[in-house]
């Protein structure tokens, strides 16, 4: 029995158990702050399969020394890590497996037509909050990994299995990873990517710009300074950046894409009475930070936009608008198109799914950027799911492309770390 085979056989005959053990994460109602009943899920699972387990409350002191740390929780009880290390016999290349368990609220009850965390099983598709983003990716690492073990392919490289918290509020658990030294040669991280290989990962940060003017009755508007004005203007000199900006991508993964790298208002507000002129106004927003590019280098080129607004208006140069970094920081992540990972999933994909898989950049960001410039290893999204459900009311995911995604990894693991005292994997 070949292999591929070998793994085929696995995955299907144990299809049930792990739709059931999908489930009970999914009923883990694991939002920031409550992922400890999830993680002593997988940490249990991790070890009946005979991996190293390592399991670890974060700690703020050691976050915080990190350029790259921007959570506002100072405090991480109820959120573990949960690591999970499978020994190669030596000499073969290392694999992180890096996903989180932390999902975002579920939001209005009445939205959904299933209980949020129900894990409902219907028409092929399993139910619930989580499910996509990311506890269906998980599951199919999970699953690639216990194939390989339970058919006892030893292999010359680690397998390092990473469950995560804090992706959603800036990547924590995955900086706390690097900062505790599970690090490797190459990443794969399942986020939902409807199983097309994402190289490259934007990576993204927020800001808040306030702009001011002078308040006055509305009767007398003429006596004021209406800041909703000033803003709009604020606005959109934001918008011509975010167009040169674009304007410079010539990356060919985001030739499909019409805005690769958005930089996108998320809330503009101002004034405290219908009857008076508003005195200051407030835009918030997320930027986008293209591959290869730095943090700072990009809050760089938007300050500069603001320092320009004098040229635009008068005001600006006695009443400048301010700048605040706030929140989530995730830096892009990127992985050579050349690298042999990339290689062996597209390889693995085109026999199993029978055709080239597709391979793009991602506009969302994701702990590969961390991975990569936090920690120095090249990161590869690929995963089931779609984004189109990431943080949606009735979020599901299809049960097929799982067990595809898993039959694929699998292969792809065994590729890159080595089968030990075997001929090339057929």
């Amino acid at each position: 029995m070949t292999l591929r085979s070998a793994i085929h056989h696995y995955i299907k005959q144990t299809k049930e158990s792990y739709l059931t053990f999908f489930q009970q994460t999914i009923r883990e109602a694991s939002v920031a702050g409550k992922e400890e009943g999830v993680q002593q899920l997988i940490a249990d699972r991790l070890k009946q399969a005979g991996l190293e387990v390592d399991i670890w409350e974060l700690s703020y002191h050691e976050l915080s020394q990190s350029s790259f740390f921007n959570s506002t929780r100072k405090d991480f009880a109820g959120s573990p890590n949960v690591v999970g290390v499978w020994k190669g016999s030596g000499g073969g290349p290392s694999l992180i497996l890096n996903g989180h368990v932390d999902v975002v609220p579920e939001g209005e009850r009445s939205q959904w037509d299933e209980e949020p965390f129900s894990g409902t099983i219907k028409d092929g598709k399993v139910y619930g909050r989580g499910t996509t983003d990311m506890k269906g990716g998980n599951l199919s690492a999970l699953i690639a990994l216990e194939a390989l073990i339970q058919n006892r392919i030893p292999l010359k490289g680690d397998v390092i299995f990473q469950s995560v918290v804090e992706e959603e509020s800036g990547g924590s658990g995955t900086l706390s990873c690097i900062q505790r030294g599970y690090t490797a040669d190459a990443a794969i991280i399942p986020e939902p990517s409807k199983l097309r290989i994402f190289p490259k990962q934007q990576g993204s940060v927020w800001f808040r710009v306030t702009v001011h003017g002078i308040s006055a009755h509305g009767g007398t508007r003429y006596e004021g300074v209406n800041a909703v004005e000033k803003g709009w203007h604020t606005y959109r000199e934001i918008q011509a950046l975010e167009k040169r900006r674009n304007d410079r991508i010539t990356e060919p993964l985001y030739d499909n894409n019409p805005i690769p790298i958005p930089i996108n208002i998320g809330k503009f507000s101002g004034g405290y009475f219908p009857s008076a002129v508003p005195d200051k106004v407030t835009i918030e927003g997320r930027m986008g930070i293209a591959p290869g590019e730095t943090i700072e280098a990009a809050q760089e080129e938007f300050e500069e936009m603001l320092r320009g607004l004098p040229d635009v208006d008068d005001w600006f140069t006695d009443y400048p608008a301010e700048v605040e970094w706030f929140g989530l920081r995730l830096p892009p992540g990127d992985c050579p198109l050349d690298h042999d990972v990339i290689k062996y999933l597209s390889r693995h994909h085109e026999t199993i799914v029978g055709e080239k898989p597709d391979i793009a950049g991602s506009t969302w960001g994701t702990d590969g950027g961390l991975l990569t410039q936090a920690g120095g290893i090249p990161s590869v999204i690929f995963g089931p799911g779609t984004t189109s459900m990431c943080h949606f009311a009735n979020e599901f995911i299809e049960v097929d492309n799982i067990f595809t995604t898993a039959e694929i990894l699998a292969l792809t693991i065994a590729d890159w770390c080595q089968v030990a005292g075997e001929d090339e994997i057929k």
